[in-house]
């Protein structure tokens, strides 16, 4: 009888709680059973990078610290109210915190299914950044994910519907009013403790956090174990902490960074005169003309390798096929990241990867930033960028128009266009707009630089009718959208070999990224190949077989140009005479960083680090612990590099330099 009172007494200690249990109770319940399903749907994923049953332990540990962070703050507000004025209005607001906590938690856990399949991972910050360009993002979701929007909307409602009837029923039969509120008062310690223990996980010197719960060598399946919530918002936290985002890989002094970096076999024989700029160095051109080549860089939007046959692709890339014979060919080019920006900064201007968001969008790069254009304007070209969307996306104009380009032309500067698209105008009709322009600046006897940024083969693939035989059905499909950007690319490349610029013109033809980049691997670097060519004519047919980045690809089309100039790039010119081929690659995947050479690979995570080599044939990362641990050192100084420079604004070419 005795036990019996206890329980009853603690049940009325608790009441003046109940909502807020239930709440943290269905949440449980509601990401554990998520996770169930997604695990039954990448179940071959999962089972090969672990056991399912300790997945799920791991899943329901990360749900205690999602669940607890959503109810601390509300408990701790409890005293405040637990009297005799304010008890009816905690039951309220519990009311109105269950509602607003679990639908959103049963929100992003139902949006979680369309973005993996779009990512290969859970939301994350590109959750939060592709929030500012609802146009673009509903097209994209409109075309391909229907069914899911559908369905989350049915599920908001529902739970909204369901959430607030369970709410007043809690409410109603709580039944305590003034009472217990002593007893209530007496176990809120307890339960701040319980709670609070819960969201810190461990009894570690740090709390946990999702680098915690990488436990697999699979980022999708590491991104399963937490919560699309969780995921989210240690995404909004890092970007306001942007400052330390690489901190996650270590922390090394950066006269020991410099000093690594510099050791790479391109740099080695350089002088770094500026102690405030350190990694600003002179770059003689490997060829000389009475007047330096124009420059035009052909960025083509998710063009990865996939798609290439010489590249071990499916083949719908015919036009760039027959290209590659005619100009410099990269057989292992590398892209530093999965989003446009990260390709933009690598091409444009050269810069490393960082966790953080790329420097296109940052604050402090806004200006007195490195680019291709700056070092080119202040050699007396003319710089533009041709972009056939809204230059506003992603923050492009800004940056472009703060860092040496003089001149910005977005959709609304394409006249008469013949197909407009979610994304913008057509690749037909953007470069159009690029051959006039080209022509005109021709005319003027000015050297010209040209960014033309294509848009045609992004979700929801739209391309005008007829215009290729298609390669799958529907018409809307990566395949056709992709062969529909190299038509486009073949009937440009037609065009500018009978003009006038085309002997005085060097052609950079790149991807920013491959489409969906995913795998089951820390970083699945087969994703991360893509083409690359140097068209013109003065430009004879070669291979180049040696490891490249995307960083590279300006200082030697710059040098190509006839241009020798003070550069703080660190990437390699690989037209200069007598300098061996760096042979390594930087990768940004989420969190983790790889460094590929030919001795093999390292990989940085905010858990765990990890040499090994990429075994080409199979196409994948192969852990061997008798890697030359040479590659971490190089890795954590390349992975760090980057964010010094942007913190202490130190990527830049002061003007006494010039």
């Amino acid at each position: 009888m005795h036990n019996v009172y206890l329980l009853k007494r603690g049940g009325r200690s608790l009441a003046h709680y109940r909502t807020l249990i239930t709440g943290f109770g269905l949440g449980l319940i509601i990401l554990s059973v998520s996770r169930l399903l997604l695990f039954i749907w990448q179940h071959e994923r999962v089972t090969e990078a672990g056991n399912i049953g300790y997945l799920m332990m791991m899943g329901l540990r990360a749900d205690v610290v999602q669940m607890g962070y959503l109810t601390l703050p509300l408990l701790l507000l409890a005293p405040l109210f637990l009297n005799r004025w304010g008890v009816g209005l905690w039951q309220k607001i519990q009311g109105i915190w269950l509602i607003v906590a679990i639908t959103y938690i049963a929100f992003m856990e139902i949006s979680t299914p369309a973005f993996i399949m779009q990512y290969d991972l859970r939301p994350n910050r590109l959750f939060i950044e592709y929030l500012a360009y609802p146009k673009e993002v509903f097209s994209t979701l409109w075309g391909g994910f229907k069914p899911w929007l559908f369905l989350s909307g049915v599920v908001v409602i529902g739970c909204l519907y369901g959430l607030t009837k369970l709410a007043k029923c809690l409410n109603r039969s709580t039944g305590v009013g003034h009472k217990h509120i002593v007893s209530s008062l007496i176990v809120w310690p307890v339960l701040v403790i319980l709670v609070f223990a819960g969201v810190r996980s461990t009894l570690a010197h740090r709390p946990a956090n999702p680098a915690f719960f990488a436990v697999t060598s699979d980022a999708l399946v590491n991104s399963l174990i937490i919560s699309s919530a969780y995921s989210v918002e240690y995404a909004i936290y890092n970007i306001r902490h942007e400052a330390s985002a690489a901190r996650v890989y270590g922390s090394v002094p950066i006269d020991q960074i410099l000093n690594t970096v510099k050791k790479q076999p391109h740099l080695v024989a350089k002088t770094f005169p500026s102690e405030q700029y350190p990694t600003v160095h002179f770059n003689t051109a490997s060829r000389n003309y009475d007047k330096p080549k124009n420059i035009v860089v052909i960025l083509e939007e998710s063009l990865g390798a996939t798609f290439v046959k010489d590249l071990g692709g499916i083949g719908v890339t015919p036009n760039l096929e027959q290209l590659r014979q005619e100009g410099w060919w990269f057989k292992q080019l590398y892209a530093t990241g999965t989003r446009s920006v990260r390709g933009i900064e690598a091409v444009i201007s050269s810069f490393l990867p960082t966790p953080a968001r790329s420097t296109v969008k940052l604050s402090l790069s806004q200006q007195n930033f490195y680019t291709a254009a700056d070092l080119l304007s202040r050699k007396g070209y003319f710089t533009e960028f041709i972009y056939g969307g809204e230059t506003h996306f992603d923050n492009m104009g800004n940056f472009f128009i703060g860092n040496g380009f003089q001149s910005i032309l977005g959709q609304s500067d394409i006249i008469n266009p013949q197909f407009l698209g979610s994304w913008g105008a057509s690749d037909e009709d953007l470069f159009n707009t690029a051959h006039q322009r080209f022509e005109k600046h021709e005319k003027t006897g000015q050297p010209f630089f040209s960014l033309v940024f294509t848009s045609s083969n992004h979700e929801p693939f739209e391309f005008p009718d007829n215009a290729i035989e298609l390669y799958s059905k529907p018409k809307n499909a990566v395949e056709n959208a992709v062969k529909y950007a190299d038509f486009a690319l073949g009937q440009f490349i037609k065009k500018a070999k009978n003009s006038d610029y085309w002997e005085d013109t060097i052609f950079l033809i790149v991807a920013d990224h491959d489409t969906r980049v995913y795998g089951n691997e820390l970083v699945p670097i087969n994703k991360f190949r893509i083409p690359g060519l140097i068209l013109g004519g003065s430009i004879q047919p070669r291979e180049i077989d040696s490891i490249a980045s995307q960083i590279d690809l300006l200082p030697t089309v710059i040098s190509l140009a006839g241009i020798s100039a003070w550069t703080p790039a660190i990437g390699q010119d690989l037209s200069a005479k007598d300098v061996p081929p760096a042979n390594r690659a930087m990768m940004q995947f989420g969190n983790n960083y790889a460094w590929m050479t030919n001795e093999g690979v390292a990989i940085l995570t905010p858990g765990e680090d990890m040499t090994g080599h990429y075994d080409v044939q199979k196409n994948r990362f192969v852990a061997d612990d008798k890697t030359n641990s040479q590659l971490h050192e190089e890795a954590l100084a390349h992975a760090l590099l980057p964010s010094w420079l942007y913190q202490n604004r130190a990527y830049f070419v002061p003007e006494g330099l010039n």
